[in-house]
């Protein structure tokens, strides 16, 4: 007589890995999915934090008016683990308005996925007069497919027919002012 063995066959260990593989291939792009509109988000959040920083930039300083990037706003430099504000106080150089990482984000070193970051223009007077703030994705498709934009008037846009990456995937001054949609908070 013949004793029974215990274990799994073959057949039944690759019906397993299979069930595993075809539960693998459901999850892996919505987590992806999930991951984009995360850093979507913060995007988001970032450009209106530093929208908001350069009208308080501005009314601090009224005779520089808006900051001329984001490293004014900050803490003066880009650097991962974030520079801290510097000992000496807060400076019209560096207003510490944003913290260390969106400071950073202008540098080279993205938040959440996105490259973001304001830049002021000078108009008469020398003083900086408009600013233009933006954010594209990193990796487009990897962590974000839209690029999203602000200016003085403090309106958030978007670009959802963005297939750049990096801050060329930001539109310009002109095209931010004019042919990019408002953002509409997704419901």
């Amino acid at each position: 007589m013949r004793k029974k063995q215990k274990g799994f066959s073959l057949i039944e260990l690759l019906i397993v890995v299979a069930i595993i593989l075809i539960i693998a291939a459901i999850a892996i792009p919505n987590l992806v999915r999930a991951k984009i509109s995360a850093n979507q988000a913060s995007a988001v959040a970032s450009v209106r934090s530093l929208t908001t920083s350069q009208i308080q930039y501005q009314s601090v300083y009224p005779s520089i008016g808006y900051a001329a990037s984001s490293l004014t706003l900050g803490t003066g430099a880009a650097t991962v683990p974030p520079t801290p504000c510097p000992p000496a106080g807060v400076s019209a150089a560096a207003a510490c308005m944003i913290d260390g990482v969106l400071t950073a984000a202008s540098g080279g070193f993205p938040k959440s996925g996105y490259d973001i970051a304001t830049t002021g223009f000078v108009g008469a007077g020398g003083i900086n007069t408009t600013f233009l703030t933006v954010a594209g994705p990193d990796i487009y498709n990897r962590s974000g497919v839209t690029a999203y934009c602000s200016v003085e008037d403090g309106v958030m846009k978007q670009n959802t027919a963005n297939i750049l990456s990096g801050l060329a995937a930001g539109p310009t001054y002109a095209a931010c002012n004019a042919a990019v949609a408002p953002w509409v908070a997704p419901s």
